[in-house]
């Protein structure tokens, strides 16, 4: 644009244009580098200081703004526009720059420097003069010619001058300089303009500066952040994604983020990268792990050392190679050194007990580096010839196992007599079955001795008469020694009880005698030797012949029943006598007697003649169900070949037993193999040769009476609760007839099994127990369950069937009261005194007559005229038969019960109030408490249920009235 000419009324004009000039001179002299951006952070779209040539804005009118030319130090033009119209009114004068691309920004910043001349400093100047001037903006896709509208611009502020000059000012060269920024946005087109307008000022436009802010590229926490154009708003953060550098990745859960503020700062930094594996963080990269090194996880910081025995040549390594002879398991972290498999177990040693082989051995003196070796049994029967040896088959059992040994011993059982074995100990580790070497193992060659002998065969009837029967068999296939008897069992097949009797034979025939006519009978053999008993064979049925129908003559009979008569007389005179010198037992053919295992010199005899011994493998532990004596006690399945799978509970022996504690636990698998009643609790057998060692039993899923009487209170009909006490009765009977006695008959000991059949169990008691919760009256020789035994028992530790049916009266008192507690609350040696005073338990809530009767026939002080087992079965079968029995007792004894017993309901017609009945009953101290509780009439005593009065005259008889009515506000909350 062409100057113009200068005249005295534009000598304001010229003033400003040499002012503009030396201000941008001192500016490039000193103050700012002109056409720079201040900041790195900007983004310059327009600086109309760094222009060299004319900026060709448009200027309408024409002879508005002008476009001048000046220097710099170096010489270097600039182009600036002035306006100076003061002495003319209605100024209206407008500037546009060329149209300005804004790229991807949203939010532009104005910067602009001017000058402007004080109005009081021009002379002759009229109200005209303004201070400030206009800036506007317009925003387009495009260019739009050179015309220019002002209803098409949009007004950004008016822009007034912090400082202005006067006259005086030029000539000292005091340059004030008004530097103002404004901001636009948000922009949403390709471009724009920005216009200013004059309406009126004497303002000089140094320089014009347009620009925006965005956050330049960046690598933090190992992630690159690229350019980011700042947000729309002032407050406004732009979140931006990174991207790991080279060999690193996203931290798990966590990518790299960052925040770009209006300022155009990189700011909250969220998440990073880290090195991947074999990678280390080196500045703002990852670097490989050198040669030797490793890093085998991207969590790890730095590169690690490769483990002994291990190494690597090459760069970047995750893991490092094993030795040659070295190996790393599976399951190793490549942290870990590499290690080999052990030594051969050093000291074998075996010890041979019949057909049982034990191996104890010392850990290897080399494990290899390793901490997890076990040991594992290769076993093979060899013949005589060497290097003629074959696996010894599933026949062979381990204990504990035949593999995966943590402690250093093994048994073998159920090996061949009379056989050559060669056994191998090999020590393992993680890393044996990678290994390639040849097996290191200790080994010993044995030959077993003599063994139990295996089932007898071929047995055959050879004669059947009316009363007895001839049998005959072969020997067992392996005899394992020199046979010296054989055992024949015996008994009814249709027998309830299944009681079963034996004969022994020297040779291989016998001939039971003393059978029933036309009866079914099973007969089981099997052979004995020094081992001890085999297997039985399986079982064989053979009914004896019909009894003959001719009748004999009446003289002979009458002659023989006498003659018989006289020799059992003679005999049992004789054997009372000698029984009495000597105390000899006499056992009667076809009847079976409890042996008590105590009187075997050798426990383990006894154990294995009475329970069958069972293998360990057959038997599988699924779940803890409690706490015995000797151990734990758990459920589990029992599944013996040929047969179906029964559920089981398994007594086991804890860990670090005595021989003595071991002994008595097997003793009492000694006691309970030798019953076999339905009522009885079934042993399926023991395991006597591995560890631990266990007691079978058939499992009982409803637990103990006691127990679940209490869980199922009121939810059963009399009926069903005699049929319980009914089978109690009937397993007592029959153990009653082996000659048995219990000592410990309670609900507790007594189990449930899904169909409501009750089985006598727990016969701990033919020992002395000295842990029992309810023993806790010491008597001479051991502890007592006080509250279930007979006063004999007690004061004489007299025990017999009769003390067993006193406790068998209190077991229905607690399944009458569904499992409540016998005597309550009180004290043993009140219980005792009690007792010996005439008092018995009432009967229970809603008890039948009949059954209380029976109860009170069961606590008979003399023994002598308590019922027999055999006599209870009877009433209650009548019982079950007629239920109205229930209401009408029936008593086997003839004695009157205790006037005690007989208090249930006090007599109220001799007494005139509740203070006279008090004092009577020596409780006159409680005539207030009987007040408040609303008992002020007899009348209201009365109704008082005749169970509490039976408890309340016992409480007060024994001085225990104080104690429980403490803490009642009611005499009801103890009724």
């Amino acid at each position: 644009m062409a100057s113009r000419s200068l005249s005295p009324s534009l000598t304001p004009c010229l003033w400003i244009t040499v002012s503009v000039v030396c201000v941008c001179l001192q500016l490039l002299c000193g103050h700012v580098a002109c056409g720079d951006a201040q900041n790195a952070r900007e983004v310059i779209l327009l600086d109309s200081k760094a222009q060299q040539t004319d900026l060709e804005w448009i200027s309408y009118p024409p002879n508005g703004w002008e476009e001048i030319s000046g220097l710099d130090e170096n010489y270097t033009p600039i182009r600036t526009y002035q306006v100076c119209q003061v002495m003319e009114p209605n100024q209206n004068n407008w500037l546009r720059t060329n149209w300005i691309e804004k790229g991807d920004a949203q939010r532009i910043f104005v910067e602009l420097k001017f000058t402007l001349r004080d109005c009081n400093s021009l002379p002759g100047v009229v109200g005209t003069c303004k201070e400030t001037f206009n800036l506007y903006y317009q925003e387009t896709d495009s260019e739009v010619g050179r015309s220019l509208r002002e209803n098409q611009y949009v007004k950004i502020d008016t822009i007034a001058a912090d400082e202005s000059f006067t006259q005086g000012d030029l000539g000292e060269r005091k340059m004030k300089l008004n530097t103002e920024e404004r901001i636009i946005g948000p922009l949403s087109r390709r471009g724009f303009y920005l216009a200013f307008q004059d309406v009126g000022a004497c303002i000089a436009l140094v320089s014009v500066k347009v620009y925006y802010k965005k956050c330049w590229s960046i690598i933090e926490n190992l992630a690159t952040f690229p350019d980011t154009v700042t947000g729309s708003e002032f407050s406004s953060l732009v979140e931006v994604e990174g991207v790991c550098v080279s060999d690193a990745e996203e931290e798990a859960d966590n990518s790299p983020k960052m925040h770009c503020s209006a300022q155009g700062e990189w700011l909250v930094p969220i998440g990073k990268c880290i090195c991947k594996a074999g990678f280390h963080q080196k500045g703002d990269s990852c670097e490989p792990c050198g040669r030797g090194f490793y890093k085998s996880s991207s969590q790890d910081l730095q590169c690690s050392r490769c483990p002994a025995h291990s190494f690597n040549d090459l760069e970047g390594s995750w893991r490092c190679d094993c030795e040659d002879g070295y190996y790393r398991a599976f399951s190793d972290p490549p942290s870990v050194a590499c290690t080999r498999p052990p030594s051969a177990p050093q000291n074998l040693v075996y010890n041979i007990n019949q057909t049982s082989v034990s191996l104890e051995w010392n850990p290897p003196a080399d494990t290899g580096g390793r901490n997890d070796v076990t040991y594992r049994v290769i076993c093979r029967r060899c013949t005589w010839e060497p290097e003629e040896c074959v696996p010894c088959g599933p026949n062979v059992g381990f204990s504990p196992a035949q593999s995966g040994l943590v402690d250093t011993f093994v048994t073998m059982m159920d090996l061949l007599a009379h056989a050559n074995y060669t056994f191998e100990v090999e020590a393992v580790n993680g890393v044996s079955d990678l290994s390639r070497t040849q097996r290191l193992f200790a080994a010993v060659s044995i030959a077993t001795g003599q063994a139990a002998p295996s089932q007898v065969s071929q047995v055959i009837k050879e004669k059947v008469q009316q009363r007895s029967i001839q049998l005959s068999w072969q020997e067992p296939q392996q005899p394992n020694g020199v046979i010296t008897e054989y055992e024949i069992k015996y008994y009814e097949k249709d027998q309830k009880d299944r009681v079963y009797s034996t004969v022994r034979s020297k040779s291989t025939s016998a001939t039971v005698n003393n059978l029933k006519p036309s009866t079914a009978y099973v007969f089981q053999i099997r052979a004995f030797t020094e081992a001890g008993y085999g297997t039985y064979c399986p079982r064989l049925e053979i009914t004896t012949k019909e009894e003959a129908t001719g009748r004999m003559n009446p003289v002979i009979i009458i002659a023989v029943v006498a003659v018989a008569g006289t020799i059992i007389l003679v005999f049992m005179v004789f054997g009372f006598i000698i029984g009495r010198r000597y105390a000899l037992a006499v056992k009667f053919p076809g009847t079976k007697t409890y042996i008590d295992p105590e009187t075997y010199e050798d426990p383990n005899r006894a154990v294995h003649q009475f329970a069958k011994e069972l293998d360990a493998s057959c038997i599988k532990i699924e779940r803890v169900i409690g706490a015995g004596e000797f151990g734990e006690v758990c459920s589990g399945r029992l599944k013996l070949p040929g047969k179906r799978e029964v559920s089981v509970a398994i007594k086991t022996l804890k860990v670090g037993y005595t021989e003595k504690q071991r002994r008595d636990f097997l003793c009492e698998a000694s006691i309970m193999g030798q019953f076999d009643h339905p009522n009885v609790v079934h042993l399926e057998g023991v395991v006597t040769r591995g560890k631990p060692v266990m007691i079978v039993i058939e499992y009982m899923e409803n637990g103990s009476l006691d127990s679940f009487l209490r869980k199922h209170d009121g939810q059963f009909t009399v009926i069903q609760l005699v049929g319980m006490l009914r089978g109690i009765a009937a397993g007592m009977r029959y153990l009653s007839d082996m000659g048995y006695v219990h000592r410990d008959l309670a609900a507790r000991n007594i189990l449930v099994n899904s169909n409501l059949v009750c089985k006598v169990s727990d016969f701990g008691l033919s020992r002395v127990i000295d842990d029992d919760p309810e023993a806790v009256y010491t008597t001479t020789g051991g502890k007592i369950p006080v509250r279930w035994t007979a006063p004999e028992a007690i004061q004489f530790r007299k025990f017999t069937s009769a003390s067993d049916v006193w406790s068998y009266g209190i077991v229905m008192w607690e399944v009458m009261s569904y499992g409540e507690r016998p005597y309550w609350d009180m004290s043993n040696q009140d219980v005792i005194k009690a007792i010996e005073e005439g008092y018995r338990l009432p009967a229970p809530m809603d008890c039948p007559p009949g059954l209380h009767q029976l109860m009170l026939d069961c606590w008979q002080k003399d023994r002598a005229e308590r019922p027999k087992f055999d006599q209870i079965v009877g009433i209650l079968d009548k019982m079950i038969r007629n239920p109205n029995t229930l209401k009408t007792p029936v008593g086997t004894c003839t004695r009157p019960i205790s006037p005690l017993l007989d208090q249930s309901t006090p007599d109220f017609t001799t007494f005139r109030s509740v203070g006279e009945w008090l004092e009577a009953i020596k409780m006159e101290r409680y005539r207030d408490n009987f007040t408040a509780a609303g008992y002020g009439s007899l009348e209201s005593v009365a109704r008082i249920h005749s169970v509490c009065f039976d408890k309340l005259f016992l409480l007060t008889k024994h001085c225990i009235w104080d104690h429980l009515l403490s803490g009642f506000s009611s005499i009801k909350a103890i009724m």
